[in-house]
């Protein structure tokens, strides 16, 4: 590289999203240079972070680069400006399409906007929007990292994940402005998103409108002809924080998760080739229309905003949950991917709009087990269900199972016994594990039958819990991430989650898997959904209890004659000693049923 520096001449930058071969001195890890021309400015393609004079410096290390998943949103519109980026139905139910190159120019005005009121901490609270999908890039360009809030919660919960994330901003849904304190307010620029086509106005004094920053962003950007290379998209370091991503706190407070740049870069890639976003054909057609039903806030969105973008794919944004307008979008815009917990799927396959699509469709579900019933019908539709296990801590999904050229003949029960497995770590993983006894040093046979915890460690684990040395260090004890889920290790490897150690009910000195026993009873007649909890029994300690949601509310259910039906399918041991039919059962910002709350109501009652 030293060599380099003999050329002679200044090296300027006339690319709007790629190259990053800027104007400007690099803060660190450079040696001077002078370079001729842009052939030999393509050797340094990456830079490190700009400072701002006219020196250009060349990094130390031609053979590495600093990973920042914003890269993969210049670069996609410099590859194919024109290539669809996101499809919205706005708050007032009109459709929003931009390209991957207006979508730059957005979000490049949008971080120069961060970047001139020097904003470090950005929150955002709200759906799935073009706003939060852009403040996820923009915000982190300006050299910020970003406060995942589940609009969901209440305004104390806001505001404790907004002060423990110490946030200086926040971009709000216009839906969700009640939930921002007055004492937020008062420490923290507040920026308002209408998500409608046409103009304005705010309606508190200190609001500014997410429109208007995005306006003001791109004609300061033109003012100070700023480009992607005087922005953050290549980090002096990637193990600084990219984001603080929260647990749902069903144990507790919840915990704020510090996401890395190198690791949600390289969680984005394992996306990629583990749900298998790169799939279009040589001739450009199938691309990936990613269905956003998952919600951004949760866990980064899995990473899979970075993930779809980095293969120029079409982020189809949802506002909320309508199973009719997604049948509407599967069919119409073609989707290719979507997460769904089983409820949501459970939706969608008893809709009066559900069919046998001519695509396939991939389908992660991770947040709790599906149903046999629920598994086949997708199937017969083309919703290819892909079994997954994740948390907040791993960045989502890092363990997937895998259709094996073995199972093509297996139909029906044998094929859902296959696939209802978790299966193995993701390839961007780098070890996972099932112990027993707490002990790293000894783990759990290849039988199948006998439980240990979950542990992992690798790119996909979290840096730290913020704030927060004493459940970090419990956490990563002896060298491992522990994830508290209980799980068996199959002959072939594969791993099978059991249930989580807080939901396995010990009844008489019997360990019960609750997620056991919820799929045998999904298999009874007009049940739709299941949860099973523990409650507390003078004889045995522990002991089951199911909460029903039934398919058709109107029949009437008998509790007797489906306790008959168990005994023929599970231990005595099994079978709850209680049933109730409910509504509906409380569940977290993904889905997954808040066994916590259910247990509670038994011993409040």
């Amino acid at each position: 590289m030293q060599r380099l520096s003999q050329l002679g001449r200044q090296l300027h930058s006339t690319k709007t999203y790629g190259g990053f071969m800027a104007k400007g001195k690099l803060s660190s890890g450079g040696v001077k240079s002078s370079v001729a021309d842009k052939t030999t400015a393509a050797a340094i393609h990456t830079l490190p972070r700009i400072q701002g004079d006219d020196t250009v410096y060349v990094p130390d290390k031609v053979n590495r680069h600093n990973m920042n998943p914003t890269y993969f949103l210049p670069r996609a519109a410099e590859i194919e400006p024109n290539a669809k980026a996101y499809i919205h139905k706005g708050a007032d139910g009109v459709r929003v399409e931009r390209t991957y190159g207006e979508m730059a120019d957005r979000v490049l005005g949008l971080a120069t906007y961060f970047k001139s009121k020097e904003f470090k901490r950005v929150a955002i609270c709200g759906p799935n929007t073009p706003a939060h999908l852009e403040t996820m890039f923009g915000a982190v360009a300006a050299g910020a990292y970003v406060l995942g809030l589940n609009y969901r919660l209440t305004m104390g919960e806001i505001t404790y994940k907004m002060e423990l994330g110490d946030a200086d901003c926040v971009v709000v849904d216009r839906e969700f402005v009640h939930l921002i304190s007055p004492e937020i307010r008062a420490k923290c620029q507040v920026i308002v998103d209408d998500d409608v086509s046409g103009a304005s106005k705010p309606q508190q004094p200190g609001e500014i409108l997410y429109s208007n920053v995005v306006q003001q962003g791109m004609q300061l950007a033109k003012e100070q002809k700023t480009t992607w290379d005087n922005l953050h998209v290549q980090n002096e370091d990637e193990d600084e924080i990219l984001g603080l991503f929260y647990t749902s706190g069903t144990t507790g407070k919840p915990k704020a998760v510090e996401y890395t740049h190198r690791s949600v870069y390289l969680c984005a890639m394992s996306n990629i080739i583990e749900a298998g976003l790169n799939c279009e054909t040589v001739d450009g057609h199938n691309r990936c229309h990613y269905l956003w039903t998952l919600p951004l806030f949760h866990a980064a969105g899995w990473t899979f905003p970075y993930s779809v973008t980095a293969v120029r794919g079409t982020h189809v944004l949802l506002r909320k949950i309508e199973p009719d307008y997604i049948w509407d979008l599967l069919v119409d815009d073609r989707i290719t991917h979507f997460n769904a917990a089983p409820t949501v799927n459970n939706m969608l396959v008893n809709n009066p709009k559900a069919r046998r699509l001519p695509q396939t469709v991939r389908v992660t579900v991770a947040a709790s087990p599906p149903s046999a019933a629920l598994f086949n019908k997708m199937f017969d539709m083309n919703l290819h269900p892909v079994h997954m296990y994740g948390l907040t801590e791993s960045y989502g999904p890092f363990v997937r199972n895998y259709f094996l050229q073995d199972w093509h003949g297996a139909t029906g029960d044998e094929r859902y016994a296959l696939m209802a497995r978790q299966g193995f770590a993701f390839v961007g993983s780098q070890s996972v594990q099932v112990i027993a006894n707490n002990d790293i040093n000894q783990p759990v046979p290849r039988n199948g039958q006998e439980i240990g915890e979950i542990v992992c460690r690798g790119n996909a684990v979290m840096a730290r819990y913020h704030k927060d040395p004493e459940a970090t260090a419990k956490a990563f004890e002896q060298g491992w991430f522990h994830t508290g889920d209980l799980a068996v290790v199959n002959p072939d490897g594969s791993i099978k989650i059991l249930d989580r150690k807080k939901d396995i009910i010990i009844s008489g000195g019997e360990n019960i898997s609750s997620v056991a026993v919820e799929g045998i009873i999904c298999k009874y007649d007009n049940v739709l959904e299941v949860a099973v909890v523990g409650i507390p029994d003078e004889k045995y300690g522990e002991v089951p209890k199911a909460f029903l949601i039934l398919k058709d509310k109107s029949k009437p259910f008998d509790t007797d004659k489906m306790i008959a039906w168990m005994r023929e399918r599970m231990g005595a041991y099994q079978i709850p000693r209680q049933v109730s039919v409910v509504d509906d059962l409380p569940r977290t910002s993904t889905g997954k049923i808040k066994k916590n709350v259910l247990r509670d109501s038994v011993q409040a009652a």
